[in-house]
């Protein structure tokens, strides 16, 4: 594989780490010049990765943590940089793929930019899309560049979507887990608190992710992603719960055939394909072995104890920025739900409260748009929660 220019956004999270474990296993420096890693304000993580992996550049989002990286990179040759400036040309360094890892919002600039620079996107950023889906899509066209997503579900649609038989498309089919409340009763959800809702069955991920899983959230926008990612109709986007998270998505054709991509929960797959697109290349990853696996189970989701599902229909049936307004809701209801001010089901509550009022905005035609919606939409759910 020839050497190709990497930068790393979000490379202290879980996606970050595991994306720098798979350029080791696909021929370290040999195959990757890493031009930059990006972090927020665990800068001493931040240095340790880009001294180990030999980035040219590191970044914290969090300018009053410069001077920090500044001195825990000193003498190595690595530049360190603060802030959005340093983000913008982290985004500009002639990068020929970039690993789209930062979380939420923040993630949003950063990533348009350097799609419109002509980089291939590694997309692992939910908010490119749910919030800004239109935008985005565009930035990567007039970029000249490749959108490869790295979320387990979309890989797998992606990696089973004939485009040339598009006319035959019937339908994708997204699959969850179920999470840690898949057999839960409503009136048990409604006690949770946040240290349950983390413990994911099948996946190792962050308190927040962990606790969108729990309640399907992560579901509905990955619902959301998928019809701009592959140009959906929204009746075209279903949710089937898998517990064992052995098939990760589906795409379904006319004539009835469903293809399907099967693999261990293991994040590292996603990864390495959309770095080595369009080759497969070796990855120590667990492999399949049916026999012990012996059943795959699936049942209907119930969008009466997952009210996140209907959400996203509803998003995509009203189109405009209502992605925008359902994430930026969410999120301030996440953030009360884990400090105890917000029951585990007031979440979805409060976020379709917020839709509901926040449903006749126009399709954004700037990123400035975006901002305001997500800004105004948190401003009501903080009110709504005050209530």
């Amino acid at each position: 594989m020839q050497t190709r220019r990497i930068a790393i956004f979000g490379a202290t999270g879980s996606i970050g780490i595991n994306t720098l474990d798979v350029i080791a296993q696909l021929g370290g420096k040999d195959a990757f010049e890493i031009t930059a890693v990006t972090g927020n304000s665990n800068v001493a993580a931040l240095a340790r990765l880009a001294i180990e992996h030999g980035a040219a550049m590191a970044v914290t989002a969090d300018e009053s943590r410069y001077d920090d990286l500044k001195r825990a990179l000193s003498g190595t040759g690595i530049e360190a940089a603060s802030g959005a400036s340093g983000l913008d040309e982290a985004a500009n360094r002639n990068n020929d793929i970039v690993m789209a890892a930062i979380v939420g919002t923040a993630g949003l600039a950063p990533t348009l930019k350097a799609a419109a620079a002509g980089a291939d996107i590694a997309l692992a950023n939910k908010e490119c899309l749910v919030s800004a889906g239109p935008l985005f899509i565009d930035a990567v066209k007039r970029g000249g560049g490749m959108l490869i997503p790295v979320d387990s579900e979309h890989s797998a649609i992606f990696q089973v979507f004939e485009e040339n038989q598009r006319r035959a498309l019937d339908r994708v089919i997204i699959t969850a887990s179920g999470g840690p409340f898949r057999q839960m009763s409503l009136e048990e959800m409604r006690h949770v608190d946040a240290a349950t809702a983390r413990a994911h069955p099948n996946w190792s991920m962050g308190l927040k992710i962990s606790i969108d899983s729990a309640s399907m959230f992560n579901k509905a926008l990955e619902m959301i992603e998928a019809q701009h990612l592959f140009d959906l109709a929204p009746e075209q986007v279903e949710v089937v719960v898998h517990p064992q998270s052995i098939i990760h998505s589906m795409v379904g054709y006319a004539d009835g055939s469903i293809l399907a991509q099967l693999g261990a929960p293991d994040m590292r797959t996603a990864i390495g394909y959309a770095l080595a697109y369009p080759d497969r290349r070796p990855l120590s990853v667990e492999r399949l072995d049916f026999a012990k696996l012996a059943r795959l189970d699936f049942e209907a989701p119930d969008e009466t104890r997952f009210p996140a599902l209907r959400l996203a229909r509803l998003a995509m049936a009203r189109g405009g920025l209502q992605g925008a307004v359902l994430n930026g809701a969410k999120e301030v209801s996440l953030e009360a739900f884990i400090e105890g001010r917000c029951g585990f089901l007031e979440m979805a509550e409060i976020t379709e409260g917020v839709m509901a009022e926040m449903d006749n905005l126009p399709a954004a035609t700037t990123i400035d748009d975006v901002y305001q919606a997500d800004s105004e939409a948190r401003r009501r759910a903080a009110s709504l929660l005050r209530r």
